[in-house]
């Protein structure tokens, strides 16, 4: 028997299976659609994978973080299969994500005038769904990089580009009937697994939503800062993963970082003259963002730049107005959230707002985060706004009205900065942008705060529910949004986070998320930090700036 049959560990069960049995047949998940893959020491498996040696498997679920990658992942090859094969003359891009899924730009739309996307919508639904109702099989295999160049050459130069600089002699192609498309991770065996998913119009172009059927709407900013970056890529021709590490290749990378990082200083030059023409009426500046996206460092350009407008910048961080955890009972402290509004003692800092607006004088508290108290008040900060001064306040909830609703309107000027990654993969593949700020996190923390890269990913989920719930939510209140992104940025932190990740131990949990990282940084010509400018918003990740912090 020891001869036949291998051992498998699920759930502390062990099960003796004939040697190239699958994860699928081991997990009984024939007929379940809630597991869509499995986990095998620290790597998300496919069910289709033959198991040949004695391993602990675990199901993947599909409301899991790793489920839904497999589902999203699913779904796009789906999808360009079918635009692929049933609608070819329709050249869609991936873009942003919105409303549940992935925004698709119609790059060709000017050859159709009088196009219907509706109804073009409606036609992509339908065949999709044809395609799930068929059950269709999905196939992959590894090809050498020769061999799949050939196979990929009608899916457009992006993923030829990108295997010019492939690290290995082999790809992963992922396949239904003839089309061939780049699997850059697990996907679910067939197409039923995509049920569920559906194609709406919007703006232009067509979403594809994953799971929550939402009806697109107030994304203004978004879709105009989305646009704007997409353009200017394209325009310095940087606008894939294959066209970022040509440019590395062939020498032009510094002509890249110097455009980009002045294309950061004209658009904050431009938020600093808006709010120079309106300072006889602006009194506050609100600055939002979500975790890791540099909102310090872009107040402090800003403030150079409103400082050279003649405006003395004073500002305010919402961290300093955390409450102070020893007036709290054991069972608030328990359940305290950081992440939320409940956090900050909000009555006190609209007081505060509220007074340096009329003119008068605060003492600004300071919070200590290794105590998780306020300081001494003889240590609080005495402020008053002078007639040059603005107050500029920074942080996570910045831009929530319960903070400074009590600051008559025309009196506030809103900034949402972000971080939305305009690179793509292909033109089938996006990069989240939570992927690249996570990056810039464990870089950050594992350069300068002590933090190991597997704490960092660990806290990672409670850091993107708190976005959720408490600052997505507000981003379309600013009056200007900022993208933070810089096209060549994950090329730089490769050289760092490469090590970090490597660090994380094998058995522990965060491991799943590190090694999806490593095979996202595989794609990367790697570029060392030393022609990055000392004001650049990546130095505040990476270190050497010229700022304090």
């Amino acid at each position: 028997m020891a001869e036949d049959y291998i051992n498998i560990v699920v759930n502390n069960e062990i099960f003796s299976i004939a040697p190239q049995t699958t994860v699928k047949e081991v997990l009984h998940a024939e007929n379940d659609l809630d597991i869509v893959g499995g986990l095998i020491g620290g790597a998300i498996v496919g069910l289709s994978m033959p198991l040949t040696v004695p391993v602990n498997l675990s199901p993947v679920h599909r409301n899991t973080r790793e489920g839904h990658q497999i589902i999203n992942r699913t779904s796009s090859f789906l999808l360009e299969y079918i635009m692929a094969t049933r609608f070819p003359a329709y050249h869609f891009q991936v873009g942003q994500s919105l409303n549940q899924g992935y925004y698709y730009e119609l790059l060709n739309a000017s050859e159709f005038p009088d196009l219907d996307i509706e109804a073009l919508a409606e036609k992509i639904d339908a065949a999709v769904h044809e395609a799930i109702e068929a059950d269709l099989q999905f196939n992959s295999n590894f090809y050498n990089v020769e061999t799949a160049c050939v196979l990929l050459k009608d899916n457009g130069v992006a993923m030829i580009k990108l295997l010019n600089a492939w690290p290995y002699n082999s790809v992963p192609l992922a396949k239904l009937d003839n089309f061939y498309a780049i699997q850059y991770g697990t996907m679910a065996p067939s197409a039923k697994y995509c049920n569920g998913i559906s194609i709406i119009p919007y703006d232009g172009g067509i979403i594809l939503q994953f799971r929550k059927q939402v009806k697109p709407s107030g994304n203004a900013h978004l879709m105009q800062t989305y646009r704007e970056n997409r353009a200017w890529n394209k325009m310095i021709g940087v606008a894939t993963v294959g066209d970022l590490n040509e440019s590395i290749l062939t020498g032009k990378i510094n002509d890249i970082i110097r455009m980009q990082e002045g294309l950061h200083e004209k658009k904050i030059i431009e938020i600093a003259d808006k709010i120079a023409a309106n300072r006889d009426k602006l009194r506050l500046i609100c600055i939002a963002g979500p975790s890791s996206s540099s909102k310090t460092t872009f107040l402090k350009r800003l403030s150079v730049q409103l400082s050279i407008a003649g405006i003395q910048p004073v500002t305010i961080s919402l961290d300093d107005y955390y409450a102070d955890r020893s007036l709290m009972t054991p069972e608030q402290r328990k359940n305290l959230d950081l992440e939320s509004l409940e956090a900050l003692d909000v009555d006190l800092l609209r007081e505060h707002l509220q007074t340096l607006v009329d003119g008068g004088k605060i003492l600004a508290p300071h919070f200590d985060f290794s105590t998780g108290t306020r300081v001494a008040p003889e240590k609080f900060t005495p402020l008053q706004l002078g007639p040059n001064q603005m107050l500029l306040i920074e942080g996570i909830h910045g831009l929530n009205p319960a903070i400074a609703d009590s600051v008559p309107e025309e009196s506030r000027f809103r900034i949402f900065v972000s971080s939305l990654t305009q690179l793509v993969i292909d033109e089938h593949t996006r990069i989240p942008t939570s992927d690249t700020r996570l990056l810039r996190r464990i870089v950050r923390d594992r350069r300068y705060r002590g933090t190991s890269a597997a704490k960092t990913i660990a806290m990672w989920p409670k850091v993107r529910r708190g976005e959720r719930n408490n600052i997505f939510p507000f981003q379309e209140n600013c009056d200007v949004m900022f993208n933070s992104s810089l096209v060549y940025e994950t090329a730089v932190l490769k050289t760092f986070a490469w090590r970090y990740l490597l660090e994380v131990p094998q058995n522990d949990p965060a491991r799943v998320q590190a090694q999806a990282l490593l095979r996202f940084l595989d794609m990367f010509v790697p570029i060392f930090p030393d022609d990055i400018p000392s004001n650049s918003l990546l130095r505040e990740f990476i270190g050497g700036s010229s700022f304090n912090y």
